[in-house]
């Protein structure tokens, strides 16, 4: 059995373009044999930033916590239970601003957590979540992706590898919002679904 964490962050909903890619490489991968899914959807803004009361919180050994700890800690033990249980990790991303949603940022600072999901060694931090693959599923209205000014690519291929995670895969409908919307998403669809098979 092959289990996926399909994380999305589009605030359009239906209407998404990340979400629909995402959703493609999530379905394809239904076609190939048994396989769960947890669903996380980011836009629904229920995903806290960390302040340092929930950052020591995280960093408490389980046993050690207060109970106000333990309430804090909670969210981000709940993420981090996602990420380890997963075999795949599809996520459907669109750029904002250049760069990621704010929620999956606040994500991402929930799930890097030392001595869990990485560790420090002499030769400078390892991801503990190796084995794992991951797609990408990028939608950008005006941001070509891999431009110097795409600050999100990049930055997410770098934080899963942070995390261990270096088996990656990436589809990108970009610059929608010009010439050739349809086409461009057309073609990002196909690319999606091959990846699935």
């Amino acid at each position: 059995m092959t289990h996926i964490l399909h994380i999305t962050a589009s605030i359009h909903g239906d209407d998404s373009v990340s979400r629909d890619l995402s959703n493609r490489i999530v379905a394809g991968s239904k076609e190939q044999g048994d396989v769960t899914v947890t669903e996380r959807d980011l836009s629904k803004n229920d995903i806290p930033f960390v302040d340092a009361d929930r950052f020591a919180a995280n960093l408490s050994p389980y046993a050690e916590r207060t109970p106000e700890q333990q309430e804090l800690a909670a969210i981000a033990d709940t993420l981090i239970e996602e990420l380890q249980a997963a075999d795949t990790i599809v996520l459907g991303v669109p750029i904002y601003n250049f760069s990621v949603p704010a929620t999956v940022k606040a994500w991402a600072d929930l799930v890097a957590r030392a001595g869990t999901t990485f560790e420090y060694t002499p030769e400078g931090p390892k991801g503990k979540l190796e084995g794992k693959k991951a797609y990408i599923a990028v939608a950008s209205g005006g941001t070509p992706v891999g431009s110097d000014y795409d600050h999100m690519t990049p930055w997410l291929k770098f934080f899963l590898g942070f995390l261990g995670i270096t088996d990656v895969e990436m589809v990108a409908a970009d610059g929608i919002m010009g010439e050739g919307r349809e086409e461009k998403i057309a073609e990002a669809k196909a690319k999606a679904e091959k990846l699935a098979a």
